[in-house]
């Protein structure tokens, strides 16, 4: 775990905040505390590594309302919905639009520990795979019109002949094509090459 990694706990509740940071601090976690999503915001930018303890009540912008705002931002941020009894259905919501847990209070302090720690190895997957799409997409504007074009038809399964044909070249210039997009690519290999198409492919 980078030990760059933050939580963020963002509660109007004093004591709650105060109980919290505590609890994560006693296992060496670091902590940042606000009683509001707007002062959340004035200190957070995209691309902090940790995770974010969110109430769903909050006096002004609600916990609902910052989530949806982390999204468009498409901070990559995990959120951790913390809620009271009546708030589960909100928490449900919220779950839907992408929170990867909700704790009811009064929580389990190991419950809670956990699910922590389970958001901050997510949120380390994930910036790993934004770098990689990141130094994927570097590479691919490297490449020709055509290269393109012949990448696109190799990692769908196309062979020499069958792209030769499409395009109207010979095979010949499709393999120097081809192994230049390699080089290009950095690709050590077919399958390889597949799997950096696949990585930055938009989700069906």
């Amino acid at each position: 775990m980078t030990t760059e990694a933050m939580v963020f706990v963002v509660d109007d509740d004093q004591a709650l905040r105060s109980s919290l940071k505590w609890l994560i601090e006693s296992v060496g976690l670091r902590v940042e505390t606000f009683d509001s999503a707007d002062r959340f915001l004035e200190s957070y930018y995209p691309g902090r590594a940790g995770v974010l303890l969110l109430d769903v009540r909050m006096p002004g912008m609600s916990g609902l309302e910052l989530q949806e705002h982390l999204g468009r931002e498409c901070s990559g941020l995990p959120v951790i919905i913390i809620t009271g009894h009546g708030d589960v259905p909100m928490a449900v919501r919220a779950m839907k639009a992408g929170a990867v847990d909700f704790i009811e209070k009064p929580f389990n302090d190991e419950a809670l520990l956990e699910s922590i720690r389970n958001a901050l190895a997510l949120g380390e997957r994930r910036r790993r795979t934004q770098a990689e799409r990141a130094e994927i997409a570097a590479r691919l504007a490297h490449l020709t019109p055509r290269e393109h074009e012949v990448m696109e038809m190799v990692t769908n399964g196309f062979s020499n002949k069958e792209i030769a044909q499409s395009l109207g070249v010979s095979a010949k210039t499709v393999e120097a094509h081809r192994a230049r997009v390699m080089e290009k690519m950095e690709a050590g290999s077919l399958a390889e090459l597949v799997r950096m198409a696949l990585a930055v492919r938009p989700e069906a």
